[in-house]
């Protein structure tokens, strides 16, 4: 399998499909956290790669697979691009991680379910979020057309054409399906390959990838000898990185001596390097990579360095641990039943902020109409003129509310 080309993002409400879809496009079930099993919704971001084909027999859309052999006719199929997918936790409670996940995204599925009405809250939630982030290459999965009668499925088909008018998602296609029973997603491989292009990719710039998870990869019983170093995932926003490569992390790691905390960058090198299902030498944007390192790997155990930077040393955006932003509010609340105004953010109010894949908590230390200035409870690495996610507290939920851009 090639290096995958894109980041295609999964998202929509808790229980509408997701990853159910994945598993029918890839064969891989990207739940496979023991708690995500027992209780049957994603809370991690998952992932899982796959190649888009066509077979040159058959005619559209009976021609788009993701089979080697067409099932229809037996043919060879020819790839036509391979692609990762993330898979974002579609519940209220973790909004967070959606957003995390949505900074890495060239374009977005938003999967509703033909068996309840729509919006349901986080489908709102989350179509304001691809709108916030800046994802306009959107196609609408309309799931569970087996599970209602030919009436409800055009019931739900003009409700969700009613719901997206004046979003970002006006005007998406509307793909019918069931990710169960694997009905239509010939058709829906069409719409992502016409709908959701490749991403134009400057490869003359700096390498600087984003880190979505980390791993500790080595398990109880292996031996020092075995003992392999961490392992970073995510993905590469703008120049390359090769086998063997000096890279530093920022903000890197914490450290406290005699009451004061500051961050250190770490600085470790790559061992090797695998997109999509290979091993490669040299690695470019798209899609999603995981590379080994020389790191400790108690320093990336359990995503304990997501939401930090990679680059070649000396190359990569200040750490900030407070920032000045323009502010662009939402004019109501999504994603809950009683739909209030927003009001404005005020001096002492505490935020979360979504800055690529981190995420932080800034309180504000001033406020004016249009500009809040924060200081982080965590540091970020992150340029001027960045996009960033601002959530309020509201009935013990972080809610978004609009977006930032970093001034200063």
């Amino acid at each position: 399998m090639a290096q995958p080309s894109l980041n295609i993002g999964m998202v929509g409400h808790v229980d509408h499909g997701k990853t159910t879809l994945v598993r029918a496009l890839s064969g891989v079930w990207t739940d496979t956290h023991s708690e995500e099993i027992k209780r049957g919704i994603s809370i991690r971001l998952g992932y899982a790669d796959t190649v888009f084909r066509k077979c040159p027999v058959c005619p559209e859309p009976q021609c788009y697979t993701v089979e080697k052999k067409c099932v229809h006719c037996g043919a060879k199929t020819d790839e036509i691009k391979t692609v990762s997918f993330v898979d974002a936790p579609g519940h209220e409670t973790l909004m967070a991680t959606m957003l995390s996940g949505a900074a890495i995204m060239d374009g977005a599925m938003l999967v509703i379910a033909a068996n309840e009405t729509c919006p349901q809250p986080q489908t709102k939630e989350h179509l304001m979020a691809l709108n916030v982030i800046g994802i306009k290459n959107i196609v609408i999965v309309q799931n569970k057309i087996d599970l209602v009668p030919k009436e409800r499925v055009l019931e739900s088909y003009q409700e969700i054409k009613e719901f997206v008018k004046g979003t970002v998602a006006e005007g998406a296609p509307i793909i019918p399906i069931s990710a169960q029973q694997k009905i239509n997603i010939d058709a829906l491989i069409q719409a992502l390959d016409t709908y959701i292009p490749l991403p134009e990719h400057k490869l003359e710039k700096e390498a600087q990838m984003l880190i979505a998870r980390s791993f500790d990869i080595n398990h109880p019983g292996f031996t020092y000898e075995e003992i392999k170093g961490g392992v970073i995932g995510g993905t590469l926003t703008q120049g390359s990185f090769k086998e063997g490569d000096d890279v530093e992390i920022r903000p890197g790691l914490k450290i406290t001596s005699d009451g004061v905390t500051r961050w250190e960058p770490i600085f470790t090198k790559i061992t090797e390097i695998h997109a999509g299902k290979s091993k490669v030498k040299k690695a470019v944007p798209g899609g999603l990579l995981a590379l080994g390192t020389q790191l400790d790997p108690s320093l990336t155990k359990g995503d304990s360095l997501t939401g930090q930077v990679v680059g070649i040393p000396g190359t990569l955006p200040p750490t900030r641990d407070g920032f000045l932003m323009k502010l662009d509010l939402l004019q109501r609340v999504v994603g809950v039943t009683n739909e209030s105004e927003i009001n404005e953010i005020k001096t002492s109010e505490p935020l979360m902020l979504n800055i690529g894949t981190a995420t932080t908590v800034g309180v504000v230390t001033s406020a004016r109409k249009d500009l809040a200035e924060v200081k982080l409870k965590r540091p970020v690495c992150v340029e001027t003129g960045a996009h960033v996610a601002i959530s309020r507290r509201i009935d013990s939920r972080w809610r978004l509310i609009g977006v930032g851009i970093i001034e200063d």
